[in-house]
């Protein structure tokens, strides 16, 4: 069965003859007879009496409501995704690790907001992990977050590198570590760890990073927001593993130092790499495709808002204009 027998049949019942409906539909009479004869072998009944003027039978009596029901329906369906392919999106839901959405999304969401008033954006703080997983899942239509090959290998994701930052080890400032400039993953390990909880790309990030480097660290607690962090920390000898940009305040509070991982046999330092990704059907949606590339925009190499890597004395985030 398709939607134009059904649309055929409906044709026919409003005008009350198979020729009226053929010029209506803009289609000759002999392909509404066969569209016609077509819908009535699927259905095993025949629709009308044939006769001067078509009449319902029983059968095309008991299907004419189902049939304005799913001729309405899929006219309703056209609507919508004509619609959506036409930019009429009502809301853009982003998916984004904590440290995005606290430093460097709020100026992209206003412009945003200014060059698109009539779409609602929906913010959500997720694990990178997690954010890629309810992407891939259809729940929101953007994620930046930290790369991980295992969801964006998929032929049908598509994502752009933003920046690469450096991973540096928080303390307390009067932790016994505190006096080095740079530590190795074993001097690390000899002290408890502070890691976030599963579903966070950090977590996977450091724990092959200490399986890389031989070692395994002992982890006292799993922790998910930057205040517990530096609130548990700040009372003992626990360390924590976090990116540059979770660390913009450190500088300015004298109970915690931050220090950078030492680079091993020629292997650079510990980075994780941000990246901006949603699916490929997403990007033909206007709305999203504005967002994806004002985005892209922001840490374009070629522009001057663009992303550069900062010493990591600086203790500062990849700046965006």
């Amino acid at each position: 069965m398709r939607i134009e027998q059904l649309q055929a049949f409906l044709a026919v019942v409003d005008t009350g003859n198979f020729g009226q409906a053929a010029r209506d539909r803009g289609v000759t009479q002999s392909t509404i007879s066969r569209q016609i004869q077509a819908l009535e072998t699927d259905l095993g009944a025949p629709l009308f009496h044939r006769h001067t003027q078509a009449q319902l039978t029983v059968a095309g009596e008991r299907c004419l409501p189902r049939a304005r029901k799913i001729c309405q329906e899929w006219q309703n369906l056209t609507q919508d995704v004509q619609e959506l392919m036409a930019g009429k999106q009502s809301d853009l839901c982003v998916a984004a690790i904590h440290s995005v959405c606290s430093y460097l999304l709020p100026p992209i969401l206003q412009k945003f907001c200014r060059t698109h008033p009539q779409v609602q954006l929906r913010v959500t703080a997720l694990g990178s992990d997690r954010a890629l997983k309810v992407l891939r899942d259809g729940l929101v239509d953007v994620a930046v977050v930290m790369n991980n090959p295992a969801f964006t290998a998929s032929a049908d994701m598509v994502s752009e590198i933003l920046y690469e930052e450096a991973i540096e080890v928080l303390m307390a400032a009067d932790h016994p570590l505190s006096k080095c400039y740079s530590l190795t993953a074993a001097e690390i390990a000899r002290y408890p760890q502070i890691t976030f909880k599963d579903g966070y790309g950090m977590q996977r990030l450091t724990q092959n990073w200490f399986a890389t480097a031989g070692v395994t660290p002992h982890i006292a607690m799993e922790l998910n927001t930057l205040d517990a962090f530096r609130g548990t920390i700040r009372q003992g000898e626990c360390l924590a593993l976090l990116p540059q940009s979770a660390l913009t305040e450190i500088p300015q509070d004298p109970t915690l130092v931050t220090r950078e991982i030492a680079a091993v046999n020629g292997q650079p330092p510990l980075q994780r790499q941000v990246i901006l990704a949603t699916t490929s059907d997403r990007l033909y949606i206007p709305p999203i495709q504005a967002f994806y590339e004002l985005v892209c925009s922001f840490y374009s190499s070629d522009s001057p808002t663009a992303t550069q890597q900062p010493p990591s004395h600086e203790r500062n985030i990849p700046r965006i204009a």
